[in-house]
């Protein structure tokens, strides 16, 4: 039935955009293809790509069409022997991955179908896309938001979560019901220069009667100490404020749930009530000193979160059937070495800090200092990170950056190892400059020189990169594993091994084609601050994007 409907939201906006009483149709175009190179040096093989399947691919088609208040809007989604959803397995399927009919009346907006959202900052629900990793929490179902003033507006919803995240329900929903309702307010005090915005949640899920009995069924074979009586229903709810004066911003959540059936570290269920505490500070002021050319910026946050995990079902491990967007609290890093370790968020417990501060001195010359740590509610540390970088412009054509970052890395909570894998701990100076040979031409340089005696042990990366604006840009790169540690269950070779990577981009308009050809180390991956463990891969990798 949803294949049929989504044929005729197509048809319907290709038909009326030929119509008299023409409407905005617009939409974008993505796909991956990648080929699969055995290389078992690096571990490459542990997927079937490598043996039997040779190459995957993923493509999304999404289309949008206004007219007279009414916005349809139709994504399908292709997946042939791709490992996207599970980096180990493969997966092929192509259906309608999102449908939506959204309809302005006055103050009120009606949505049918497919939708994103979010509660807050996302703590408490958070229904959003992340197709670099393969996930898609969409919710299907009505959705409903009323503007009673510029200010002031109030919205719910009601319906079933895309899938599981599993892959075998990918173009489906969960049976679980979601459903909830958030408003937010504005005030404008003392003549509009402070903004004070308070908003409140609240999220209730309702497992389904199969879901209910594989629980039952588990608790029964527990020793009767164990056992508890598990809930259909659990409620989470949160409220929050945001002040804003001048260049001070303060934030605050707290988000809370209610009891019901969790997994534990140890694996077993439990039934546990869930918090969450989140706060922020930024403050920022250009213009300042003497002659009015520098500037300062400053921004922090703490989260407490204990036993928060909110799923579809407690059944749903690692990112199967997220309701909530727990992202990572550290420094999002854009250097291959410097964001090799990654503390991914423990829904079962951490309380955690992050702070950075930009200071330009004066003209082309930045200061960058940010520092992280994250602990377990009992004091066990987790990740700590030190890093400074200063970026200096020496002229209108050279410029330069130089830091060092130092991190603390708990790799057996992680990546889930066993006792032989020890805490990581690395020293990596960086540098980059950038010479700038034209108008629209340059070339870039950067190297980074990761030192640590665990993991994999010791790497340095080099990237050299040219760019010719608008439309061509080049780079070849190595990723060098130069003092190399190997732990028993390690499945990489033990001798010194290189990571190239050579890759090309072709932009017209608005359409970009891409060819690299990889080698990837296995680690953790994070994009959007959602992270996840990934196997090392070898092979070509194209992708083609286009918006019209």
């Amino acid at each position: 039935m949803k294949k049929v409907f989504g044929v005729m939201i197509l048809f319907l906006v290709s038909f009326s955009s030929y119509g008299q009483d023409k409407g905005v149709f617009s939409g974008n175009f993505q796909s991956n293809f990648s080929i699969f190179v055995l290389d078992s040096s690096i571990g490459a093989y542990e997927s079937p790509q490598y043996l039997t399947q040779m190459s995957s691919a993923e493509a999304w088609l999404f289309t949008n069409y206004q007219l007279k208040g009414f916005n349809v809007s139709a994504r399908y989604d292709l997946f042939n022997n791709s490992n996207l959803l599970n980096p180990t397995g493969s997966f092929s399927g192509h259906g309608l991955g999102f449908w939506q009919i959204k309809k302005s009346i006055d103050k009120l907006t009606l949505t049918a179908g497919s939708f994103y959202d979010q509660f807050g900052s996302g703590l408490v629900f958070r229904a959003f896309e992340n197709r670099l990793i393969g996930i898609d929490y969409a919710v299907e179902g009505i959705h409903a938001k009323y503007d009673i003033s510029p200010d002031f507006f109030v919205k719910a919803f009601t319906g079933n979560q895309k899938g599981s995240g599993a892959q075998g329900n990918r173009f489906g929903t969960s049976g679980e019901i979601v459903k909830g309702i958030n408003s937010e307010k504005i005030f404008r005090l003392k003549e509009k220069k402070v903004l004070v915005t308070l908003g409140a949640s609240l999220f209730n899920r309702t497992l389904t009667q199969g879901t209910m009995n594989e629980i039952l069924t588990e608790i029964e074979g527990y020793d009767n100490e164990d056992k508890f009586y598990p809930k259909f229903n659990v409620y989470s709810y949160n409220g929050y404020a945001n002040f804003n004066w001048k260049n001070l911003m303060l934030s605050y959540e707290h988000n809370r749930k209610s009891g019901e059936a969790v997994r534990t570290l140890d694996g077993k269920l439990d039934s546990l009530t869930g918090t969450i505490h989140y706060a922020t500070l930024s403050y920022s002021k250009n213009k300042l000193g003497k002659k009015k050319k520098g500037g300062i910026g400053f921004n922090a946050q703490y989260r407490r979160i204990e036993n928060f995990q909110l799923r579809t079902s407690p059944n749903n491990i690692l990112l199967d059937g997220l309701l909530t967007y727990q992202p990572s609290l550290t420094r999002q890093a854009s250097y291959r070495l410097l964001a090799r370790y990654n503390a991914a968020a423990q829904d079962y417990g951490e309380e955690g800090i992050q702070a950075g501060l930009v200071w330009t001195i004066g003209k082309g010359k930045t200061l960058y200092l940010n520092y992280s740590n994250v602990k377990r509610l009992d004091g066990e540390q987790l990740f700590h990170e030190y890093f400074a970088n200063y970026e200096h412009k020496f002229s209108k054509t050279f410029k330069g950056k130089i830091g060092i970052q130092s991190i603390f890395y708990n790799q057996q909570v992680y990546e889930s190892k066993d006792e032989s894998y020890k805490d990581v701990e690395t020293i990596t100076p960086f540098f980059e400059l950038t010479y700038k040979l034209s108008r629209r031409n340059s070339l870039r340089w950067e190297t980074q020189y990761l030192m640590t005696d665990g993991d994999l042990g010791s790497f340095i990366n080099s990237v050299l990169e040219l760019n010719m604006s608008p439309h061509y840009s080049f780079s070849i790169s190595d990723m060098v594993n130069n003092d190399p540690v190997r732990n028993s269950g390690a499945k990489v070779s033990d001798e010194v091994v290189h990571y190239w990577s050579v890759f090309g981009k072709y932009n017209i308009h608005t359409t970009s084609f891409t060819a690299a050809y990889v080698r990837q180390v296995a680690g953790v991956n994070c994009t959007g601050g959602i992270c996840r463990i990934e196997p090392a891969f070898s092979g070509f990798r194209f992708t083609l994007t286009t918006n019209f």
